[in-house]
């Protein structure tokens, strides 16, 4: 083999600062857009992007050359300076610091990837999956590691 390969999904999920509602509906498409982008230039594949006004999820396929902590890591500040640049000037956007991150079996992934697309409703819905949730949730299950 001339060079790595891999199949590795992860789902990564992070929140805005405190959980304020930033994700307004006139940044929500470029903000998901210019996180896509940044995926692509790390070389990672995104798969789906969605969240509500407080969080957002992410479906990637990792590149070899990338860790989970660089993509998080650069997802977050571009998109963060792309919101308070770019799409919200001299308003305030943040996301909290730290992130959940979760690898996805192949089979899962179009389960996952319907799950992430259809954020809105399971939440009015009241149909979401603590494990795939929030930072929080992920902290609890796995026991705050």
């Amino acid at each position: 083999m001339r060079s790595s390969y891999t199949r590795l999904y992860i789902h990564l999920v992070w929140g805005t600062w405190d959980r304020l509602p930033l994700i307004t509906p006139d940044i929500e498409s470029p903000l998901y857009a210019g996180i896509a982008k940044k995926c692509y230039e790390l070389k990672c594949s995104p798969l789906a992007i969605g969240g509500l006004e407080d969080h957002v999820h992410l479906l990637v396929r990792l590149h070899a050359s990338t860790s989970i902590s660089l993509l998080a890591k650069e997802v977050k500040g571009s998109s963060s300076h792309l919101a308070t640049h770019v799409l919200k000037p001299g308003q305030f956007f943040k996301w909290q610091g730290s992130y959940g991150a979760l690898s996805c079996r192949e089979q899962d992934v179009p389960r996952l990837k319907a799950y992430i697309e259809n954020q809105r409703a399971r939440h009015d819905q009241m149909k979401i999956e603590p494990i795939w949730e929030t930072v929080e949730d992920l902290e609890d299950h796995l026991g705050g590691e």
